[in-house]
């Protein structure tokens, strides 16, 4: 049975069919979060840090590391990348023991982040590109490390599934020639938005197969591109990760955290509740607020994708007897969770 490890210094993530689902946290990357990219180029670390330690309390069970800002004082990434991709990766894992991915575009980078990752990190990402593949393959079998294989090539992303096949049986090929095995090759067969193509989800569910029974091969996918541009995105994601499992698929790289409520939520509530005559206690807190009236929380926690993921779990044997179903389903103690203990197991000694 295939299984892909992933390690930190102390803990295993593994990938298998007879496995848990895999979560890769997304949230340490500061593409498209304009407020994370000035921090970094600042040297603050602050989200950095709260969204490591937010992630592995939600239940990720590897962390995505992604150093890719375009500093206003400098915009070659080959220059600034790879020292912001060391000091991220060492900050993280001295915070918590979870295996990290390490993502990047840049050269670079991707080999700073493996030499400062302590165990045995996934890298991310190789594609059916030629320069990408004589770039990548080599790192991963000096590094010994699994690597996420993005089904595009030369002539960019095809639309056609079988199309999207070959590019990844292309690459297993490729690896073997490096002496890399198959298990060690995480295929992403590339989601696209179903409210751009309406036979998406099935053209992934079809992908996940061929690749598990063809292959051989562990898969993944940047989950929330299913719903990109839809209303209600959660209520998509939900039923998609289930489905994708059931297909197959045995990792996501993907955001665990329900975001907290903001400020502007609870006062346009406010208002809402006050126009509709109701009277609340003068000594009634913002959280117990939300609460009461749907919003969600204020603190961060495991999000709704989450929880369809447990089930899922649960539900395939992959976790037996229900115990992290009912442990997941408990209030939380009176001191909180610990965020150290979500991201994995106890790496096994020989």
């Amino acid at each position: 049975m295939t299984r892909t490890i992933v390690e930190s210094k102390t803990k295993t993530a593994v990938m298998g069919f007879d496995e848990p689902f895999c979560v890769i946290g997304e949230r340490i990357n500061p593409t498209g979060r304009k407020k994370l990219a000035a921090e970094l180029e600042a040297g603050d670390f602050s989200t950095v840090e709260s969204d490591a330690l937010a992630q592995v309390a939600a239940g990720a069970t590897i962390l995505d590391i992604n150093a890719g800002v375009v500093y206003n004082s400098n915009p070659n990434p080959n220059e600034t990348e790879p020292p912001l991709m060391t000091k991220i990766v060492e900050l993280v894992q001295g915070l918590v023991d979870t295996p990290l991915c390490i993502d990047s575009s840049v050269p670079g980078a991707l080999e700073a982040g493996l030499a400062a990752a302590e165990g045995r990190p996934l890298l991310n990402s190789v594609t059916g590109e030629e320069d990408r593949l004589e770039m990548v393959l080599p790192l991963v079998k000096k590094y010994n490390v699994p690597v996420v294989a993005i089904s595009n090539d030369d002539t960019g992303i095809s639309e056609d599934p079988d199309v999207r096949f070959e590019v990844a049986k292309k690459i297993v090929q490729r690896a073997a020639d490096f002496g890399i095995p198959a298990h060690d090759i995480v295929v992403d067969p590339l989601v696209m938005p179903i409210g751009a193509m309406g036979t998406a989800g099935l053209q992934v569910f079809t992908l996940v197969r061929r690749l598990r029974e063809e292959l051989g091969v562990n898969t993944t996918c940047g989950a929330s591109n299913i719903s990109f541009g839809l209303p209600n995105r959660h209520g998509i994601n939900n039923a998609f990760l289930p489905m994708a499992m059931g297909a197959g698929m045995t990792s996501a790289i993907m955001n665990p955290i329900a975001l907290p409520v903001k400020q502007a939520e609870i006062a346009a509530k406010k208002e809402a509740v006050a126009a509709a005559g109701l009277i609340l206690p003068e000594d009634m807190d913002d959280e117990t607020f939300c609460q009461l009236f749907g919003l969600g929380s204020m603190k961060a926690r495991s999000g709704k994708e989450m929880e369809a993921i447990r089930a899922a779990n649960f539900l395939t044997n992959n976790d037996p007897h229900g115990g992290n179903w009912i442990k997941f389903n408990k209030p939380p103690s009176a001191d909180g969770e610990d965020r150290r203990g979500g991201g994995g197991r106890r790496r096994r000694r020989a």
